[in-house]
């Protein structure tokens, strides 16, 4: 490690390690701490073989606030730093670029403690066995934790007097890991009861009062709403109708949804969505915008649209790279403090909004003279349109035009505030996860903008982050780096699909076949019948992680049964069929019992279950009456379906057998309905078409 001693005329840090090679945001926002850190990998696990030392997993993120924390607190004291580099290898993870590492060594943790999160800091042999691990550390005692220093000389001096102990416990740790991966098969079969005890157990946990499930701290929980959408549209139970609209409203609402500049944060602190942590992640605004867009097509209400395509507008203008990918997250923090780019004070509104404006836009608001976030406030919608309309002696119309003029005025002027810091790694995982969201806008919204970026977006992943047939993990600053994982592979393989369906450009589903081969090939195990989350050409870890769990994100064996259901019928494939179904069948019981960890797998279910919807669409693109019959298709909320285009115009490939005989009817562009192995007459207009598709 160097250190060296800053100058008035040269800016260069005092202190820089191992880090400062690396393309990882997180990992650079440590490259100048006195910590000797290394990234994980060849050079840091040689050496602490080399000089028998236990190694210090330091896991986090860039957008997580604690980990900022104790950075400030820890890793840049210098005595601290001293105590870590004289008795540890110290290595920090971004669990962003390394799921396999941070799921791995958080089972560890939440197996000893019966807790997790972020900083995650686990103590491991030179053989990379955990010992011992924790999650933040404070730098003296207090909130009921011993301080970090104390921490690190107890560890040390227990590896040094108690080494025979430690590693005795190893074959213990690493049974018990592997336990946790392994799969627990089920005696019952996979049928329409074990959704139902799924919605069921979902139910339990339903917050009436305030949407969203449980109490505080309460997560959007966007797989399992989104489940108990489909469970009311192959139900007719509108109870979870009823509570995915009062959640999504009680959130669009809220502080937890940024008011003036669209998107979410990550979760409320609270139980009524109020206080949010303030970082905004990819992946949540991908799952959610998907989720109002969902609500949208029931219910063809315009807050649910709004709130989608802000939302994607939000992602389009902050977190869109100049070559189409789409960076990581935003941080909570700006001038290091959390949430200081998003309150704001009466006074200010005042100054910018003049009285009458501000007075009206405080109400709406909620924005007080105490505040509700440290003498701050959070905007939150307070009151209705209707209140205020009477309130002021208003109209509604002079009411909103008011609030949207008021909106405007603030976010120019925050836009010239100092920005929270923006992650602008891209990941193929959770750019999958927006590009579909994009797709889905563009079908339901008839949005040909959102198309574009979709498009882009797509030839930026096969681009950058794609070899041949290997898939790549993550890419910033020109380098493309690690070996994607499972989820890489099925959000990317997803997304071909869902650009496939949207454009019927064949070039797409090639993509996505030779993507999905891969896919098997490196991660399935058919003697356990799951799949790894690591693909076999992946380095070697003390155990190897399978993936099976829905957590922020969508567990990749998840999303890699819907694709292998939708590609064996659009393919006519069975063998990708029984790969799902051998998938499901194991985890049926802990689907009906453990819901909320399983709810884009629930999905894949009831998808497996059916009836499925092939619908193929023959017209040329640019016929005004095949967009009339597209918009027809997409104006319903048909979540097991799959749809092919064909344009009358190209030879049809012979690859998708759905398009097998399909023609236009007396040269005009026309819908072929098909369920359950019987297709009906073609519908040649939306009334008809319509008709077709509401037929259960």
């Amino acid at each position: 490690m160097e250190n060296t001693t800053a100058t008035v005329s040269s800016p260069s840090p005092k202190f820089t390690n191992h880090l400062i090679y690396e393309t990882s945001p997180y990992l650079r926002q440590h490259a100048n701490n006195p910590v000797d850190w290394y990234p994980w990998g060849t050079e840091a696990l040689e050496r602490a073989k080399k000089e028998d030392r236990p190694i210090l997993l330091s896991i986090g993120y860039s957008a997580c606030h604690w980990c900022h924390v104790m950075e400030r607190e820890s890793f840049e004291n210098e005595e601290i730093a001293q105590v870590m580099n004289r008795h540890f290898v110290n290595i920090k993870v971004d669990r962003e670029e390394r799921p396999d590492l941070d799921t791995l060594y958080m089972n560890f943790v939440q197996m000893s403690t019966g807790a997790g999160g972020w900083p995650m800091t686990v103590f491991l042999t030179p053989d990379q066995v955990p010992f011992f691990g924790g999650t933040y550390f404070p730098p003296d005692d207090r909130l009921g934790r011993p301080s970090f220093p104390s921490l690190l000389l107890a560890i040390a001096d227990a590896y040094q007097k108690k080494r025979m102990e430690i590693e005795n416990q190893g074959p213990e740790i690493l049974r018990n890991l592997e336990k946790m991966h392994a799969v627990s098969a089920s005696s019952g079969s996979l049928d329409k009861q074990v959704l139902d005890s799924a919605y069921e157990n979902l139910a339990n946990g339903f917050d009436w009062t305030n949407g969203g499930f449980g109490g505080a701290p309460k997560f959007p929980g966007s797989m399992n709403l989104a489940f108990c959408l489909r469970h009311f549209r192959h139900t007719g139970n509108r109870e979870p109708l009823r509570f995915v609209e009062l959640t999504l409203e009680k959130m669009g609402q809220g502080g937890i949804y940024d008011q003036l500049g669209g998107g979410f944060h990550r979760y409320s602190v609270d139980d009524h969505w109020l206080v949010p942590h303030f970082e905004k992640m990819l992946y949540d605004n991908a799952l959610l915008a998907r989720l109002y867009l969902e609500a949208y097509q029931l219910t063809r209400k315009p807050f649910y649209r709004r709130i989608t395509e802000e939302t994607l507008n939000y992602v389009t203008r902050e977190m869109t790279s100049p070559e189409g990918g789409f960076y990581s997250t935003q941080d909570a923090d700006s001038e290091g403090e959390e949430g200081k780019f998003f309150t704001w004070e009466p006074g200010e509104l005042r100054t910018l909004l003049g009285n009458k404006d501000s007075e009206l836009f405080c109400r709406y608001y909620g924005v007080t003279g105490t505040g509700n976030f440290d003498g701050t406030n959070i905007l939150h919608v307070a009151r209705s349109v209707e209140d205020l309309s009477e309130d002021f002696q208003q109209n509604r119309e002079e009411v909103e035009q008011a609030l949207s003029r008021s909106r405007q005025t603030l976010f120019v002027a925050r836009e010239k505030r100092v920005k929270p810091h923006r992650d602008e790694k891209m990941l193929t995982c959770w750019n999958g996860l927006m590009n579909v969201s994009f797709v889905e806008a563009a079908n339901v919204l008839f949005r040909d903008d959102y198309l574009s970026v979709a498009r882009r977006n797509i030839q930026f992943m096969l681009e950058h982050l794609c070899r041949g047939e290997q898939v790549l993990r993550s890419y910033k600053d020109g380098q493309a780096r690690i070996n994607g994982f499972l989820e890489d592979y099925a959000n990317l393989i997803e997304a071909l699909i869902g650009l496939y369906e949207a454009t019927g450009e064949t070039l797409w589903l090639d993509h996505a076949c030779r993507y999905n081969e891969e896919l098997i090939r490196q991660f399935w195990d058919p003697a356990t019948r799951s799949f790894f989350l690591t693909g076999s050409n992946h380095e070697s870890l003390i155990t190897r992680v399978r993936d099976f769990y829905d957590n922020a994100t969508p567990a990749g064996s998840s999303v890699a049964v819907t694709n292998l259901l939708r590609l064996g019928v659009l393919l006519g494939r069975t063998a990708y069929r029984e790969i799902a179904q051998s998938v499901l069948e194991p985890m049926s019981s802990s689907m009906a019992r453990f819901p909320s960890g399983f709810g884009y797998l629930l999905k894949g279910a009831e998808f497996y279950q059916g009836p499925v919807q092939e619908i193929a669409l023959v017209g040329s693109p640019n016929d005004l009456r095949t967009s009339q019959l597209a918009q027809a298709i997409y104006q319903q909320f048909l979540p097991n379906k799959v749809v092919v285009r064909l344009d009358p115009s190209r030879p049809h490939s012979g690859q998708v057998p759905l398009l097998e005989g399909k023609t236009l009817i007396q040269g005009k562009p026309a819908v072929y309905v098909c369920r359950d192995y019987t297709c009906q007459s073609p519908a040649k207009d939306a009334s008809e078409l319509e008709q077709q598709l509401q037929e259960q």
